[in-house]
């Protein structure tokens, strides 16, 4: 039986976990039932109930305590997810007795960002994500799900507070862009947190949702403060953006149950999920001639 899962990623801060919780809410609403498994061995409390939590296998502060291994908060991240990829059996197991086939992993959020300043009052930055990016633990968890039978889904979360400004746009493109092409999965990106957006912010919103990357840094950067490389190097990115075309943003208002209800069937687009179920009615329907077609139940 197939089963689909949804991979909930994104900087610490972006809404994952509250992106988590309103999804079972939301599925308690349309009548399907959403499980949630904790990915984040440094996760603190949840608003949702947990299926699987990793902390029952290993918690970062088993790592950063640990005399023989003396690492930090990012170390013992990187370290604790090692240890998951090396007893993904017991993942396997965690989850093999499960009827449900509709699971969302909430995955850690850290982020380490390098700050290239080209002058005091600006700031254009690169995140670099270790998790995602440096090690193969997350592409590695996305082929043992495969191999267990999951459709998956990548879904990246970015702050919409956090895109309202061009240059950290680029920033949070460049991040969801890296994450895409080292997973290779069906990926979604979503903006979360538009409920905290400001007045004068969302009308600036639909930009960014349909951006034209070379227009958005123009505007920033045309100012003489800025070198010509630095305004070279800007526009090359922006036009690698803009020729591939890969990365755009669905918008979520985690107050709004009609934007919410959006989001999750895009997803379900990308997983395919649902496209088993008329096949399985045509042969229900075969092996009893006789049964009465009373449409489709949601």
């Amino acid at each position: 039986m197939v089963r689909y899962a949804q991979l909930v990623m994104g900087p610490a801060g972006s809404g994952k976990s509250t992106y988590c919780s309103n999804m079972v809410k939301h599925g308690e609403s349309i009548r399907r039932i959403v499980h949630v498994v904790n990915l984040d061995p440094a996760a603190e409390h949840f608003d949702y109930p947990v299926l699987v939590d990793v902390r029952e296998l290993i918690q970062v502060d088993d790592a950063m305590e640990d005399e023989s291994l003396r690492f930090g908060p990012n170390g013992g991240l990187v370290f604790c997810m090692e240890y998951l990829s090396q007893n993904f059996d017991w993942l396997h197991e965690q989850l093999d007795d499960i009827e449900d086939d509709y699971i969302l992993f909430d995955c850690p959020g850290q982020i380490e960002l390098y700050i290239c300043k080209s002058l005091p009052q600006q700031a254009y930055f690169v995140g670099q994500i270790e998790l995602y990016t440096h090690i193969p633990v997350m592409k590695q968890l996305v082929e043992a799900l495969q191999k267990w039978n999951f459709n998956v889904c990548s879904v990246y979360l970015i702050d919409s507070q956090f895109l309202i400004e061009a240059s950290k746009f680029v920033s949070g493109v460049l991040t969801a862009l890296s994450t895409m092409v080292n997973l290779e999965t069906a990926h979604v990106n979503v903006m979360t947190k538009l409920d905290l957006l400001s007045k004068k912010d969302k009308k600036q919103l639909d930009r960014y949702l349909e951006p034209t990357m070379q227009g958005l840094l123009y505007d920033e950067f045309e100012d003489d403060k800025f070198s010509k490389k630095f305004k070279k190097l800007n526009a090359a990115i922006a036009a690698m953006i803009d020729d591939y075309s890969l990365v755009r943003f669905l918008p979520l208002d985690q107050s709004d149950e009609d934007s919410i209800n959006y989001v999750l069937l895009q997803i379900d687009t990308c997983l395919q999920f649902g496209e088993d179920m008329e096949p399985r009615e045509m042969r229900e329907q075969e092996e009893d001639p006789d049964q009465v077609d009373s449409g489709f139940d949601g």
